[in-house]
């Protein structure tokens, strides 16, 4: 069960569990805030914790609001872009021919038919970028099963507006975000292991803090690593 707290503009959602403790978090890239509580607290008891912690949440979400942002991507020559982590010259050829992507020593060739628009390179690199990790993450996922002792039986990709990745302990699948494609692939191995951890432990309680120290004891590093790294202009729409 799920509900919603209003705190001024603030909006914060509350999942109801069946956990001991409740359990506040503000998540990158874009501050959204979460409430983990026991299926028996009380609404008014959850609005009073999370105004005690006001303070906290604003600290934490401007800190990841102010993080750096890209400039605007107009999809064209000599504009840069990131793969992996690594940044590449854009080099747009035209052709009559299927677009395509092909990294090319420090380029990065966006094929497109003539007279291509933004929009459409945008989503030609979006779905390159998808791929990337859709090739990426089976090896995760088969290094990480025995080491976790879960199964992960299905992962998507797709583009995520407030998190990095998600899973769904209930059919043992994860989701994971298009734009990790673009940040080193550590990162990915980060996220992948968070994620199979929640299939484990659903909240970020002592538990799951003490699954991520015995299965990956440089988890922080990583988070703090992608948390760093600038974030997609708010204008950039695939």
């Amino acid at each position: 069960m799920a509900a919603r707290i209003q705190l001024g503009e603030l909006a914060i959602r509350v999942a109801f569990k069946e956990i001991k403790n409740v359990h506040l978090s503000v998540h990158p890239p874009g501050g959204r805030v979460s409430i983990s509580a026991p299926r028996h607290m009380n609404p008014d008891s959850i609005r009073v914790f999370a105004i005690s912690k006001l303070d906290w949440i604003k600290r934490q979400r401007k800190k990841i609001q102010e993080q750096e942002r890209e400039p605007k991507r107009e999809f064209i020559d000599r504009e840069s872009h990131y793969v992996w982590g690594k940044r590449y010259l854009l080099s747009v050829v035209e052709r009559n021919e299927p677009p395509a992507v092909e990294l090319k020593h420090n380029r990065l060739l966006l094929y497109v038919r003539p007279g291509t628009n933004r929009k459409k390179r945008a989503e030609t690199l979006a779905a390159w970028h998808r791929e990337q990790i859709r090739l990426a993450t089976p090896e995760l996922i088969a290094k990480w099963e025995p080491r976790i002792g879960v199964e992960v039986d299905r992962f998507y990709v797709q583009r995520m507006k407030t998190r990095w990745g998600s899973c769904n302990p209930a059919n043992h699948s994860i989701r994971l975000n298009t734009d990790l494609a673009r940040k080193p692939r550590d990162c990915l191995e980060y996220i992948v292991v968070h994620e199979m951890c929640h299939l484990l432990e659903p909240t970020h309680n002592g538990r799951f803090v003490a699954l991520m120290d015995r299965f990956m004891p440089r988890w922080q590093f990583y988070r703090d690593v992608l948390n760093r790294l600038p974030v997609r202009h708010e204008d950039w729409e695939y």
